[in-house]
């Protein structure tokens, strides 16, 4: 390999935050090789896989004063001309704006209002390097590239996992996101700050651009919005029955061939704006219906007047037994206590029981008590 006097490395993809001289195996270099470091980088030498020193912009003549530990590294008497192998990193430390990051797989969430969803979420950060020679140790390795494109792989599931834990912590329901993105942007970035730095890196922004629940979920929550939008279930439900039935009208017109009149369009439509019209009108009953169908069926208590539950054993105002019954006297039918005549025979409850074989000339029963009459009468 030929003896490489001077070293340099211009970057002109503009995407590339390592590379290094040479790209494989290590490079001849002496004691008095030229290096140029470029504004917008460092320089990590590194010799038998040691890093001996970072260089920052401008241009440096390789020597033991600026790198003291070579005089260890080099034992050959004279060597100032004797070439020793060596790699150099150049590291990029302008600001990686635009790089993006989202969810690989759906994000599970428990929220108060759709119970567990699953969400995706995606957005940008800005990074740079901070420390160029714990990112080479740590993420470069021995690679000759490293682009923005890989850190953009190995940072995406920490971000993620980080989100996971803001969501879960400071979010009931995912109908609240909208006014949340700046707060869980500012929290992501606190909380991945020591995760970027353990790699030399530092987050400057941090963006959230969507969090979106899967398609059934925004389907309920646009139903949702309509019924407020309209006023209500009531309206929304006429509107929606008006406009999937009009619907049917608009599917029968059709243009007119030979002067002809398209009367079957016509009579379609009229029927499909009349039949939207009148289920419009017919929901919010049906509704009201189904809605009275399911309550729980109600009953007076006799003593007070208050609606109790009809299975109800005591009513909850005046503690009137509702269970207490009685027998009718005369066809033994058992009936509540409070009840006035017999629905079975028509008996007055209260009152002595007519024979019904007594003879017409046979003298009357004692009748009952003044105020009170009796429910056949007697002869006369």
């Amino acid at each position: 390999m030929a003896l490489m006097n001077l070293i340099e490395y211009i970057d002109q993809a503009g995407n590339e935050m390592c590379h290094r001289i040479p790209e494989h195996g290590s490079g001849e270099f002496k004691i008095g090789s030229q290096m140029i470091v470029r504004e917008n980088q460092w320089a990590v030498f590194y010799r038998d896989g040691k890093a001996l020193d970072v260089f920052g912009p401008g241009r440096h003549t390789l020597t033991t004063l600026n790198i003291p530990l070579l005089t260890a590294l080099i034992t050959t008497p004279l060597f100032g001309d004797s070439p020793f192998r060596s790699e150099v990193y150049f590291v990029n430390r302008a600001v990686f704006t635009d790089l993006k990051w989202g969810t690989a797989e759906p994000i599970l969430f428990r929220d108060s209002e759709f119970k567990m969803i699953r969400l995706r979420a995606h957005g940008i950060y800005t990074m740079q390097i901070v420390d160029p020679k714990l990112f080479v140790e740590k993420l470069v390795g021995t690679r000759a590239i490293y682009t923005n494109i890989a850190i953009e792989d190995f940072l995406r599931g920490v971000i993620v996992g980080r989100l996971a834990d803001l969501l879960g912590e400071n979010l009931d329901s995912v109908l609240d996101l909208p006014r949340y993105f700046d707060e869980l942007g500012a929290g992501l970035k606190a909380r991945t700050k020591d995760d970027f730095y353990q790699y030399g890196l530092s987050v400057a922004d941090f963006i959230i651009n969507a969090i979106t629940p899967p398609e059934d979920v925004q389907k309920r929550i646009d139903e949702r919005s309509g019924m407020e939008a309209v006023g209500g279930m009531d309206r929304y439900f006429q509107f929606k029955a008006a406009q999937a039935l009009g619907n049917i009208g608009a599917g029968g017109e059709g243009g007119t061939e030979g002067g002809g009149t398209n009367l079957g369009g016509a009579a379609a439509t009229g029927l499909g704006l009349g039949a939207g019209a009148g289920l419009g009108m017919m929901l919010p009953g049906m509704l009201q219906q189904a809605m009275a169908s399911g309550a729980q069926p109600k009953m007076r208590c006799p003593n007070c007047g208050t609606d109790i539950p009809a299975d109800g054993k005591f009513c909850p105002n005046c503690g009137h037994n509702l269970q207490a019954t009685i027998n009718c006297p005369k066809c033994s039918t058992t009936l509540p206590a409070t009840s006035k005549f017999c629905p079975n025979c028509g008996q007055q409850l209260g009152a002595p029981v007519q024979d019904a074989s007594a003879s017409p000339s046979a003298p009357a029963p004692e009748g009952p008590p003044a105020g009170e009459g009796s429910q056949g009468g007697t002869s006369s």
